[in-house]
């Protein structure tokens, strides 16, 4: 691959240019270059540690640790974009069945973070992880977000505990069922209150803090955890891949906002409290909605889907629309009561066929090239949404994000 030495000499062109001159050398040599960084596929990468070995093993290929940090310094506006190159490699990686495939796979194993506080849980029955806790109650593993000051949004702060979460739950030999949920936040307006998520922290995005891995590492992690459970120790590619999965609900309470109304799509059992407010503000941010894309037509259908996409079409709870999103209405003051009878009635008749129909569902709704072949153009597009002018614009006119604080 000696395009690599090529590729670090053009340091100096215009960035479009060094972009154009990566996808030209990905698209003969991915597959290569995913082997080398692997150990010839025997080492799983998570994507953080996949850019970072691609970094030094092919100088020139993506940003290095020193232009990271120094980009990190500056607001959204006045970045290069040189972590474009970042969705340039994970694209071309998702693109390519095999590279892909086994990416996805590393994804889906559990953290090295979770591993170390699996005797904690055993022990105490909780793990309080800051901006996102578990704990055990009878049967099922409750995962709370919190990001109270917030109100439960997410960002590059809360993803790494997030997932931990997610893993602890899944891991859990105690618990059969896992409950998704949002803690208690902070605001004046809402004090008191548990609101499933605000969406994305669009102030640590305007001022540049959340770097673009965050999107494709969150839908590669803890989300599709929950929809697919956690991978086996041995890539064992196919329909017989061995997982570890149980069956989520999400309790939806005073609204789910973008990434949130995002997981409603991958859990098997959707609580909300009437009157809560479910949407995609991913027009007035200009970014894509995760996997929404793919997921939302199932649920409402090809149009709805592009309406609330496209048009910020809004849901809620106890109507006709919000319903489609949903599986159950809970009277607002009625949730922990509502989640314990549900609990209870997906446990009592024992749970083996339950985790048999849902990887018999899932295969069939999603198989595993479609969600792959998604998140590969998902990686690229991404990327160019991110470091596009118009965002920056739509944060401004739509969110006032010059005016908060972080």
């Amino acid at each position: 691959m000696e395009a690599s030495a090529w590729l670090e000499a053009m340091g100096s062109v215009p960035l479009a240019d060094l972009h154009a001159a990566r996808e030209s050398f990905l698209r003969d040599h991915t597959e290569e270059v995913y082997a080398a960084l692997t150990d010839d596929f025997a080492t799983p990468l998570r994507v953080e540690e996949l850019v970072a070995c691609a970094a030094e093993r092919f100088p020139g290929l993506v940003p290095t640790s020193a232009e990271l940090e120094d980009e990190r310094r500056h607001a959204l506006a006045d970045k290069e974009g040189i972590e474009i190159a970042h969705g340039l490699l994970l694209a071309h990686v998702l693109a390519s069945p095999r590279a892909g495939d086994h990416l996805v796979w590393a994804m889906r194993r559990p953290t090295a973070g979770a591993l170390e506080r699996v005797p904690e849980l055993e022990a105490n029955g909780e793990v309080d992880l800051g901006t996102a806790a578990v704990r055990r109650e009878g049967r099922a593993s409750v995962v709370e977000l919190r990001n109270p000051r917030h109100l439960n949004a997410e960002d590059d702060l809360t993803l790494p505990a997030t997932e931990v979460a997610v893993d602890l739950a899944l891991l859990d030999p105690e618990t059969q069922i896992c409950v998704l949920r949002g803690g208690v936040v902070e605001h004046p307006r809402y004090a008191g209150r548990r609101i499933f998520g605000a969406g994305l922290n669009l102030t640590r995005l305007y001022r540049g803090l959340l770097p673009y891995l965050f999107f494709v590492v969150r839908d590669l992690g803890y989300v599709n955890k929950i929809h697919c459970g956690l991978s086996g120790p041995e890539y064992r590619p196919g329909p017989l891949e061995e997982t570890t999965e149980k069956l989520w609900i999400a309790a939806a309470e005073t609204y789910a906002i973008g990434g949130a109304c995002q997981l409603l799509h991958v859990v098997d059992h959707v609580m909300a409290e009437r009157g809560c407010r479910m949407y995609l503000p991913a027009r007035n941010e200009g970014i894509i909605p995760g996997a929404s894309n793919l997921r939302l037509p199932r649920t409402v259908g090809d149009r709805v889907a592009r309406q609330a996409i496209l048009s910020g079409r809004e849901f809620e709870a106890g109507t006709p629309d919000g319903d489609l999103l949903l599986d159950e209405i809970v009277e607002p003051g009625q949730m922990n009561d509502a989640i314990a009878a549900r609990v209870d009635a997906l446990t009592t008749s024992g749970l083996v066929n339950a985790a048999a129909n849902r990887r018999a569902l899932r295969v069939g709704r999603e198989p595993p090239d479609v969600f792959r072949t998604y998140m590969a153009v998902y990686a690229r597009e991404q990327a160019l949404c991110h470091f596009s002018p118009a965002l920056v614009s739509n944060l401004e006119r739509h969110w006032s994000a010059h005016e908060r604080t972080l």
